[in-house]
């Protein structure tokens, strides 16, 4: 299970860059064809957050589609999978979106701000 070093590595990056304050959302990216199992993600979450400034927040998952660009035919085309087929029966597919992993933001508690 590749999820739990990702999220421990996402939680370490957070607990590094918030230098102690409290968070209490995390939001990040993970494309649908990244290969990475959002629901395994916030499974790991609950378990790596213990014991750090992450405790009691929130993992929020934005899980964009893929897209990709025919090179046979041109069509942009969506991607919900890891299936590159074009309409048109190519393979030839260049994925341009969907693979990303990102940190998008952080929320920090508001009732501990000064």
């Amino acid at each position: 299970m590749h999820e739990l070093a990702i999220t421990q590595s996402i939680v370490d990056t957070v607990v590094e860059r918030m230098a102690g304050r409290q968070v209490s959302v995390v939001h990040i990216q993970v494309g649908k064809l990244s290969g990475v199992v959002a629901d395994a993600l916030l499974f790991c979450y609950e378990l790596v957050v213990v014991g750090t400034s992450l405790e009691g927040s929130i993992l929020d998952v934005d899980c964009p589609s893929g897209s990709g660009h025919c090179r046979t035919c041109g069509a942009e085309i969506v991607l919900e999978q890891p299936i590159l087929l074009c309409s048109c029966g190519s393979a030839d597919v260049q994925i341009v979106a969907g693979q990303e992993l990102r940190v998008i933001s952080v929320e920090v508690r508001a009732d501990l701000c000064a």
